[in-house]
């Protein structure tokens, strides 16, 4: 009997421990959240998704057309959250090396030779890949391995990357030319699309009065890189209800070909894989605690169900033919949930 009551005790001091570093993490994210409101003037959903992407752990692929401050988001993503950040701006000329860094030829004071690894851009906790599609697919797939298993091997070496690692990679929707499509595989490894649009009147006003003084705002350091951590791990142990786990599982399924509602599944060629339910799990938590909570909800699943498949999932040529939209097909999907 003692040994039950010791284990009670232990399981309510855990959660006791489990609460009070879950309220101090909301305060942190929420003056985090904050902070970049002051540099970044309206864009409250792509500031939601792309803190969501980091506290669940993963990379953001940010899409729009130029000017709308994707650049500047990043940069203050890393001044506020204390990561290491860099921008490598991605070319055609680009190649793995000038990513992933070289070894170079070293002749010591002695007269003997050696080589010694020369790192590159990629070793920062917060990459910016600007334009990534822009790269050829060589240069692109060298982000895979790094993204996903978060080293890097050179001239059959391993070199980790630093923690916490994360990729921000952007990418322009109108200029085509020159491009070269990043492939499913490669999609498949960022968490989330985070689509950038204009901003409204108001924020573009603020803009306007706040970037052309004299006097720009500059934000500041609130959290550390190893609170970072701190909170992706508590993502991890937020509890989630069964509905919950239903939902996520009801939506990702039935945007398969063959498992959904046939109305909606043969405008589908084909669907996200389970690493979709995943992230979604991830980010439903995540975004419960940038939103003030510490459990998700439905509307959390609805709310980030097309960030997270859109760029897993294709239509068919007939249904791209009729006008149809995975936009669409996703919002049919999710409508019962909402």
């Amino acid at each position: 009997m003692a040994e039950v009551n010791d284990s009670a005790s232990i399981a309510t001091s855990l959660e006791a421990a489990v609460a009070l570093s879950a309220e101090a993490a909301l305060e942190r994210i929420a003056a985090a959240r904050a902070e970049i409101g002051t540099v970044i003037f309206g864009q409250t959903q792509v500031v939601e998704e792309v803190l969501v992407t980091l506290l669940a752990g993963g990379h953001g692929l940010l899409v729009g057309v130029p000017g709308l401050a994707k650049t500047k988001l990043v940069e203050t993503l890393g001044t506020v959250l204390g990561l290491d950040a860099r921008r490598v701006q991605f070319t055609p000329d680009l190649m793995p090396a000038d990513i992933l860094g070289s070894e170079i030829l070293e002749e010591s004071a002695g007269g003997r030779r050696g080589f010694r690894f020369l790192k590159g851009p990629i070793f920062a906790q917060l990459l910016m890949a600007d334009e990534i599609n822009r790269a050829s697919p060589r240069t692109q797939s060298a982000l895979l391995q790094a993204m996903q298993e978060y080293h890097v091997s050179v001239a059959g070496e391993r070199h980790d990357l630093p923690a916490p690692f994360h990729v921000l990679a952007t990418q322009n929707p109108l200029e085509q030319e020159g491009t070269y499509p990043l492939p499913e595989a490669q999609l498949d490894r960022f968490l989330m699309q985070i689509d950038v649009g204009y901003p409204d009147r108001e924020a573009e006003k603020r803009i306007l009065i706040e970037t052309t003084g004299e006097r720009r705002a500059g934000a500041k350091a609130i959290l550390t890189a190893e609170e970072l951590q701190a909170t992706q791990r508590l993502v991890r142990r937020l509890p989630v209800g069964e509905r919950i786990v239903e939902a996520i599982l009801d939506i990702v399924r039935s945007a398969r070909p063959g498992e959904g509602d046939e109305a909606v599944t043969k405008s589908i060629a084909w669907g996200p894989g389970p690493r979709a339910a995943q992230s979604l799990m991830l980010a439903t938590r995540a975004r419960a605690l940038v939103s003030g909570r510490l459990s998700p909800s439905l509307d959390d699943v609805a709310a980030l169900a097309a960030p997270i498949l859109k760029h897993r999932m294709a239509l068919t040529f007939a249904a791209r033919a009729d006008g149809e939209t995975l936009a669409a097909v996703i919002d049919r999907l999710t409508r019962r949930f909402t």
